[in-house]
C-alpha cells in the first residue's frame, strides 16, 4: 500500500503528511482529509486511478456505483446537502461529465457543496482525436463556484484542496476539475493540505443594529429561512431567534424542519396572509426569487407594501434586483444571534402577539380544510390522500425527498418536518431526476432513518433504473409515487392558455412497481384510497427498495399561484 492511502493524521495535529503515489490515490486522500466518506460514479477508464486510489486507502473509501452519471452527481449533491461536506462524484470523460452537467447546475442554484472530478484525454494525445477529447472546464464554468484543469500529477493535491475548501465556503456550491488520462496514472508527492472549516466573515454590526431596529418598530413582521440556515450550520441560532423574539416564521428549502412542524410560530400554512398583510419581511439565506414573489410582499387590501431585508452567507447572495430596507452577510449564527441580542436592548420590546394570533387562527383554518382533501375518499385518489395517509406514518428523523411537479407540490403543502436537514426538493433549478440519487444519498448519510422518495411518474422516467443501484448496494428506500399518467405541471397550464394540451399524456397507470420488482425491489399498485396506508406499512416493512405506485385523479391539480416566471 502506497503512502498516500494511508490515513492523513498530519493535518489534524497540525503537522504535515508527506504522500506520495499517483495522482489518483493523492486525489482520494485529499477528500479524505476534507471528510468525504463516499464516491459516486459510474465506471469509466478515464478515473480508474480514483478507484484504485479508493480501494487501497486505508480504510477503503466507499465506491457506490450508478447506472447514469446524472445520479452519481444528484447523489453527491445531496449528500453536500445533507452532511454539510461536499459530496463527491468522479466522472468519466466526456459524456460522463456533460451527463452530470444538470446536478451540478442544481448544485450552484440550491448552494450545494460538492466536487466533481472529471476523467480527460490524455495530455499526451491532445490535439489528435483520442476518444471523448473535449475541453470540459469551459461546458461547465458558467455553472459552478470554479472549473479548471489539473494538468500534472504534481498539482493535483493543491487543486483538489481547492476545489473542496472553495465548494464548502460560503456561499457553497460545486466545483469542477478535470485531470488528463495520463496524468492521473502518473505519480507525485507532497504534503497533504491541512483541511479547514468554513466560516463566513463576521457580520456588519451595524448592519445588525439596523434590522433589529426594523424589526422593534415593525408590527407585522414576518421572518423567512431557506436552505443556506441549514447549510451554514446556524439551526440553533435560527430557532433562538424565533422563539426568542417571537416571530412568525416560514420557511422553504432546508430550511424546513427548523421550526418544528406544528410549532406554534410556524406559519408556512399562512403564507398567503403573511405575506399579503406583513409590513416587514425579514428574508435569510434563500433568494428573493420566483418562490417569494421576486422580494415583493404587503400590500394587501390597499396596505402599504411591506419593507423587505435580505440576509445571505455572503455578499454575492444579496439581491440586487429587489427594493431592500437594509441588508447583511456573512456567518448566519452570528447574524441571528446578533439580532436576538439587539432585540433584547431596545427600550420598548415590540409586541407582536396580536399579528401572531390572526396567523395563527389562519393555520388552523387551513388545516381544518386540509383535513377533508387528506381524507377524501374520491375515485380516483386525489393526490392529498396520500399525505394523509403517509403523514401520520412518517418518523421525526425521516427524510423526505420530491422528485416532481404537481405531485410534489403537494407535498410541500402537508409535510413540515419535525426536525432540520430531512427535506430535499431540487431547489429553484426544478430538475427532475434528482430522486434517486438523493435517495441513495440520504440512506448512506442517515442510515437509520426513514428514508422517503417522492415520484411523480413523468420524474420516475429519468433515473427509475437506478433502482438497480439501491438494490446492488443493499439500500432500502420507501418510493411513493403519485401516477397522474400525465405531465401535470404543464397539461393544466396548456390548457388554459389554448383550451388544449399536447406532449402532456404519459401511459395511463403504467405498473411502474413492476420495474421496481423486476430491478430486485419490491412494490404495489393502489387504485382504492383505502388502501393506501396498509401499502406503506408493508413498504416500511420491507427492508428493500420498495414503489408504492399509486394511480391518482390527473384532473386534481395543485392549485398555483406563481408557474416561475
Amino acid at each position: 500500500m502506497s503512502d498516500a492511502a494511508a490515513p492523513p493524521e498530519g493535518p489534524e495535529d497540525g503537522t504535515d503528511t508527506t504522500l506520495s503515489g499517483h495522482a489518483g490515490e493523492l486525489a482520494v486522500a485529499v477528500a479524505r482529509a476534507h471528510g468525504v466518506e463516499t464516491m459516486f460514479t459510474l465506471s469509466g477508464a478515464h478515473v480508474f486511478p480514483m478507484y484504485d486510489g479508493a480501494v487501497k486507502a486505508d480504510p477503503p473509501m466507499r465506491l457506490l456505483d450508478v447506472r447514469h452519471e446524472q445520479t452519481a452527481a444528484f447523489a453527491a449533491e445531496a449528500t453536500g446537502k445533507l452532511t454539510r461536506v461536499p459530496g463527491l462524484a468522479v466522472l468519466t470523460a466526456g459524456p460522463g461529465v456533460t451527463n452530470g452537467v444538470s446536478a451540478i447546475a442544481q448544485a450552484q442554484f440550491a448552494g450545494s457543496p460538492m466536487v466533481v472530478v472529471g476523467g480527460r484525454a490524455p495530455a499526451n494525445r491532445w490535439g489528435s482525436g483520442s476518444l471523448q477529447e473535449l475541453d470540459q472546464p469551459p461546458i461547465v464554468a458558467p455553472i459552478a463556484k470554479a472549473a479548471r484543469t489539473l494538468h500534472t500529477a504534481d498539482a493535483v493535491l493543491e487543486g483538489m484542496d481547492t476545489a473542496f475548501t472553495a465548494a464548502g465556503s460560503p456561499h457553497r456550491g460545486p466545483v469542477f476539475v478535470d485531470v488528463p488520462m495520463d496524468e492521473l496514472f502518473n505519480s507525485a508527492s507532497g504534503a497533504l493540505p491541512a483541511a479547514g472549516h468554513a466560516r463566513g466573515a463576521d457580520p456588519d454590526p451595524d448592519a445588525v443594529s439596523e434590522i433589529a431596529e426594523l424589526l422593534a418598530s415593525a408590527t407585522r413582521p414576518v421572518l423567512v429561512l431557506g436552505t443556506d440556515v441549514w447549510a451554514d450550520g446556524a439551526e440553533e441560532a435560527a430557532l433562538r431567534l424565533v422563539e426568542g423574539a417571537g416571530l412568525p416564521t416560514i420557511t422553504n428549502g432546508m430550511g424546513r424542519g427548523i421550526v418544528p412542524g406544528g410549532h406554534p410560530l410556524l406559519v408556512t400554512k399562512a403564507r398567503g396572509a403573511a405575506f399579503g398583510g406583513a409590513d416587514l419581511v425579514v428574508v435569510v439565506g434563500t433568494p428573493l426569487d420566483f418562490r417569494l414573489g421576486y422580494g415583493v410582499f404587503g400590500g394587501k387590501d390597499g396596505a402599504t407594501p411591506a419593507q423587505v431585508v435580505h440576509v445571505a452567507d455572503s455578499p454575492g447572495q444579496v439581491s440586487g434586483h429587489a427594493t431592500l430596507a437594509a441588508s447583511v452577510s456573512g456567518d448566519l449564527t452570528a447574524v441571528l444571534d446578533g439580532l436576538l441580542e439587539a432585540l433584547t436592548q431596545v427600550v420598548r420590546r415590540p409586541d407582536w402577539s396580536t399579528w401572531v394570533s390572526e396567523l395563527q387562527d389562519t393555520v388552523r383554518a387551513a388545516t381544518e380544510r386540509d383535513a377533508a382533501l387528506l381524507g377524501a375518499e374520491a375515485d380516483p385518489i386525489h393526490p392529498a390522500r396520500i399525505y394523509g395517509e403517509l403523514v401520520p406514518r412518517l418518523a421525526d428523523d425521516a427524510v423526505v425527498i420530491g422528485d416532481g411537479g404537481d405531485f410534489v407540490s403537494f407535498a410541500g403543502k402537508f409535510v413540515e418536518p419535525k426536525r432540520p436537514g430531512g427535506w430535499l426538493d431540487p431547489g429553484p433549478y426544478g430538475c427532475l431526476g434528482a430522486g434517486l440519487g438523493a435517495a441513495i444519498a440520504a440512506r448512506l448519510a442517515r442510515p437509520s432513518a426513514q428514508v422517503v422518495l417522492l415520484l411523480g411518474d413523468g420524474a420516475a422516467g429519468f433515473s427509475l433504473m437506478d433502482v438497480d443501484t439501491l438494490v446492488r448496494h443493499g439500500l432500502p428506500v420507501v418510493m411513493v409515487m403519485g401516477n397522474n399518467s400525465a405531465w401535470g405541471l404543464e397539461k393544466g397550464p396548456m390548457q388554459m392558455l389554448y383550451g388544449y394540451d399536447v406532449a402532456a399524456d404519459l401511459a395511463a397507470r403504467t405498473p411502474y412497481d413492476q420495474v421496481v420488482t423486476a430491478l430486485g425491489g419490491a412494490g404495489e399498485t393502489v387504485t382504492d384510497p383505502r388502501r393506501i396506508g396498509e401499502a406503506l406499512d408493508r413498504a416500511f416493512a420491507s427492508n428493500v427498495p420498495y414503489l408504492v405506485n399509486v394511480i391518482t385523479d390527473v384532473d386534481a391539480a395543485y392549485p398555483r399561484t406563481t408557474f416561475g416566471i
